[in-house]
């Protein structure tokens, strides 16, 4: 007779009529579930129970399912991972933790994982030591090893698992890259054994995996291979190559102790998977993972601004207004979310070059022809504006000049929905000049995207002084409704991104002007931390655009300047293929970068003036608080996220 189970708080577990045991894990009070030590205790305990009732012959087989409507297992607890960074104290949880899971994995039964969402980091850990692995194949399902943007890697023994299963090759690949796979790739990988069309068929899929008692199969000889002593060293030749083109090891120790790991245990995947507490440990107590848990805590925070109530905002259509290179892509990025779009310009010549860059986005992104013809069709160009009165937001986005501004909006009040919001994608004036003659300037608000749309993250939400709480919520709201961060900040003069950007690329602009290599500034912000340099950033952003917004905020371009005879003759960067630098097929063709004794010295003292117009941003409230000035700086200009934002480097005499 077997002792009754403790009372569990993050798992259920229950026997049917045909001895299939049906285990639940559902996080309390959390939108996803995660792996807590509490979590793990709990399966520990459960775990012996079925070990007792299979060798009872009690139990023919568990399926493991998610009770949550988000996911299987987003990964470990990410808030206990500070108190976890003790070396005594983490080294016996990955212990423990990697015996628990070799147990699952020893079960004589079968043991099935049912997966939907994300299914992620020690999740999938979890799903790799059951016997065979079932996923959902829809667009939500994501499966996937984050770790590495926390500063670590794979803990609780997906290292080795994943060699076994995708082979050395892909599973370095996808911990290395962080990918997060779609559950068709993930089969084709290895890591998931069936596929079914919705979450309703996981139960009967995972009943019939226990009665058939089928087993995954490890990668094939032709897979594993370059696992092998004599192939490996090349693989990690090759890896550490790719892997240095996108990281310092100084910076970012995490994916260079991976292929360590990789290049010493990497024909074993037992030995490998054993191998990752030694290495593990240090990552996580490191500052670079201390910090990038702390960019991660940030960026989970703004999720927090939504307008709050019972009643869930509603964005269906958009209504962009320009289709340059900002309107253009903020109107495409808004498509592949899934809203309808229409796309405003004077003529369809000005619209087409917007619809093709739009398409060439939907064809790298979806994939599957039908799904780039569902959003081309999403997307509609609009010389007449008729999308206006039908639109939930309307986001002008024409050039940076303010009476022009201001006739878009005389005429957009009279036209929109009482309810609609009204926005800006101004990159530096205040929203009071703009909003000056409208019946109700409270409506309009900023939503400053930045460029390239479709791969920064930020916007920010500028809230002038007319502004309520709920108007800003609102358009807060809309950001994260398109999967981009929104941090709410003041109207002033450049905001706050464009404020602190001006003075580090103009003064570095001024130092190419005084004769120094505009290569060698490139690669000492790099050195320092940058995911780009200062000179082929504002060559990215456009000299036109820079040109302005440093006049905007009280900066002129001096005549007779390199600067101002670029603008001048119509080369603005990336955008017309030469500005400081010459650009073929969105590359800067630079030239050798002369010697330095002290790369990473000079990034620093390029970087100080943005540092320095950081902690003034946050001394004028121009945001609420340092962590949102550095959440907001990192996600709008890539600062380096090791260092956990420029008040925080500075705070720690790294800036």
């Amino acid at each position: 007779m077997h002792v009754a189970l403790p009372e569990l708080r993050n798992w259920t577990f229950t026997v049917d009529f045909e001895r299939i045991g049906w285990l639940t894990i559902d996080t309390p009070g959390a939108s996803v579930n995660t792996l807590s030590r509490e979590a793990i205790v709990e399966l520990e305990t459960l775990v012996g129970h079925i070990e007792e009732m299979a060798n009872g012959e009690e139990l023919l087989g568990v399926v493991l399912l998610s009770g949550k409507e988000s996911g299987f297992i987003a990964g470990a607890d990410i808030s206990e991972f500070d108190a976890m960074s003790d070396f005594s104290i983490l080294s016996e949880a990955l212990r423990r933790t990697h015996a628990l899971f070799q147990r699952i994995e020893n079960l004589k039964i079968p043991f099935v994982a049912g997966i939907h969402g994300f299914c992620l980091g020690g999740g999938l850990e979890l799903a790799l030591a059951c016997h065979y692995r079932i996923a959902v194949n829809n667009d939500k399902t994501r499966i996937g090893f984050p770790e590495v943007n926390l500063g670590i890697f794979p803990g609780f023994g997906g290292t080795g698992r994943s060699l076994r299963q995708a082979g050395p090759i892909d599973a370095m690949q996808l911990m290395l890259a962080a990918r997060m796979l779609r559950a068709g790739v993930a089969r084709g990988m290895g890591l998931v054994d069936k596929l079914v069309r919705h979450r309703d068929n996981l139960r009967w899929e995972g009943r019939k995996a226990v009665l058939q008692k089928r087993r995954s199969h490890p990668a094939g000889w032709t897979k594993r291979i370059m696992g092998l002593s004599l192939a490996r060293p090349s693989l990690v030749r090759r890896l550490r190559e790719e892997v240095a083109k996108k990281a310092r090891p100084e910076h970012y120790p995490a994916p260079y102790a991976l292929i360590d790991l990789f290049e010493k245990h990497g024909d074993d995947w037992r030995t490998m998977s054993a191998g990752e507490i030694t290495s593990f440990v240090p990552l996580m107590g490191s500052e670079t993972a201390t910090n990038l848990r702390r960019v991660f805590f940030l960026s989970e925070g703004l999720k927090k601004q939504v307008l709050k109530g019972s009643a869930k905002p509603q964005f269906n259509r958009v209504h962009v207004i320009g289709a340059g290179v900002m309107g253009g892509d903020i109107a495409a990025w808004c498509a592949l979310r899934g809203l309808a779009v229409t796309l405003q310009d004077l003529d369809l010549d000005r619209i087409k070059p917007a619809l093709d860059r739009a398409r060439k986005l939907f064809q790298k992104r979806l994939k599957k022809p039908r799904e780039v013809a569902a959003a081309m069709a999403r997307l509609e160009a609009d010389v007449e504006g008729k999308g206006v009165p039908r639109a939930d937001v309307i986001i002008e986005a024409v050039v940076e000049n303010l009476d022009i501004k201001h006739k878009v909006f005389l005429n957009l009040e009279a036209r929109a929905k009482p309810t609609a919001i009204l926005a800006t994608n101004t990159s530096s004036i205040e929203l009071e000049r703009i909003a000056e003659g409208m019946k109700e300037p409270a409506r309009l608000i900023g939503l400053h995207f930045f460029n390239p749309v479709a791969q920064l993250p930020l916007v920010e939400v500028i809230q002038s002084r007319f502004n309520s709480a709920e108007t800003i919520a609102l358009g807060a709201s809309f950001v994260l409704a398109i999967s981009k961060s929104p941090v709410v900040v003041k109207s002033a003069p450049g905001f706050l991104v464009n404020r602190v950007l001006m003075p580090y690329m103009l003064g570095a602009v001024q130092r190419v002007e005084n004769g120094e290599s505009k290569e060698l500034l490139d690669a000492a912000a790099v050195a320092f931390g940058m995911p780009m340099g200062p000179i082929e950033l504002m060559d990215t952003v456009g000299l036109d655009v820079g040109k302005s917004v440093a006049q905007e905020l009280g900066h002129p371009v001096p005549e007779g300047s390199k600067f101002a005879a670029l603008v001048a003759s119509g080369k603005f960067g990336r955008k017309t293929g030469a500005g400081f630098y010459k650009w073929e097929k969105g590359k800067a063709q630079k030239g050798p970068v002369p010697e330095h004794p002290d790369l990473a010295a000079l990034g620093r003292e390029l970087v100080k003036p943005l540092v320095d117009t950081t902690e003034t941003v946050v001394a004028e409230n121009v945001v609420a608080n340092a962590d949102l000035a550095d959440i907001g700086v990192i996600l709008g200009t890539g600062f380096a996220p090791f260092l956990g934002g420029p008040i925080k480097a500075r705070q720690d005499g790294r800036a």
